[in-house]
């Protein structure tokens, strides 16, 4: 099962509620931070509300 590696890049001030907590859900607090979460449907949701503040790299 493939796997995305999420990284913030931007900063969530001034973004909209359902970003922040789109960001918290998926674990990522501050700008440099990494997490590896596995490619499903629930992830990529949270992943395209904040498409323009993280980095998305897809690993096996």
């Amino acid at each position: 099962m493939s796997e995305l590696k999420v990284t913030q890049r931007k900063s969530l001030i001034g973004g909209t509620k359902a970003q922040r907590e789109s960001m918290r859900s998926l674990g990522l607090k501050r700008i440099g931070d990494t997490v590896v979460k596995p490619d499903r449907p629930e992830i990529r949701g949270m992943v395209n509300t904040v498409a323009h503040l993280v980095d998305v790299e897809e690993t096996d």
